[in-house]
């Protein structure tokens, strides 16, 4: 019976010892920040709920004569990107990465294509990075998998890999900035609408 009193004894001690660290540490967690503290959302300030392929379209008006043109000439391919956020709930965004491409040889039209790729994103961060974190940071996740599938349609197309180099998601935003900026400046209407 001693025997069993000192097992019992010991477990309560190292029980106590955890129940008091645990009170002193919530205490100082307010104090010392979720960083010190390993909080599941200061581990996780940006998480990814869902991505899927909202629009695709992919378009080759001029085949099949369009391909023996290839060999004699080299395409003109253009490319649009663009970012479009929507709010759902609160700290939950879908992020669209827009792609608007066309290709041309000899004035005629190879192919159209079209996609939106999205992203639902539920973000834990500071109000005042939200929006570099919607605009740079979520696209930058999207984006290599946008790639793939530009890539993998143009090739099932008939056409060469429609291979993207990498996107500065830093300098778009930037440049949507600064056109809100001169919008405001001018006194333009679309002043009021904010970038996304």
């Amino acid at each position: 019976m001693a025997k069993k009193s000192e097992k019992d004894k010991k477990p309560a001690a190292k029980k106590e010892k955890p129940a008091a660290d645990a009170g002193s540490g919530a205490q100082d967690l307010p104090a010392s920040g979720p960083a010190e503290a390993g909080g599941a959302e200061a581990a996780q300030p940006i998480i990814i709920n869902v991505q899927f392929i909202k629009d695709l379209s992919f378009e080759a008006p001029a085949g099949p004569g369009i391909f023996s043109l290839m060999q004699e000439s080299q395409p003109d391919i253009n490319v649009n990107i663009n970012v479009n956020v929507n709010p759902l709930q609160d700290n939950i965004f879908e992020v669209i990465l827009e792609f608007q491409a066309s290709c041309k040889i000899k004035e005629q039209t190879a192919f159209i294509f079209e996609l939106e790729y999205a992203g639902v994103f539920t973000l834990n961060v500071p109000d005042e990075h939200l929006q570099p974190v919607l605009l740079i940071e979520c696209p930058r996740l999207l984006f290599p998998f946008a790639r793939n599938i530009l890539a993998d349609v143009s090739r099932d197309g008939g056409f060469p890999s429609l291979m993207l180099g990498p996107v500065d998601f830093a300098a778009m935003f930037q440049a949507k900035l600064q056109e809100l900026e001169k919008a405001q400046t001018g006194g333009g209407e679309a002043a009021a609408a904010p970038p996304n």
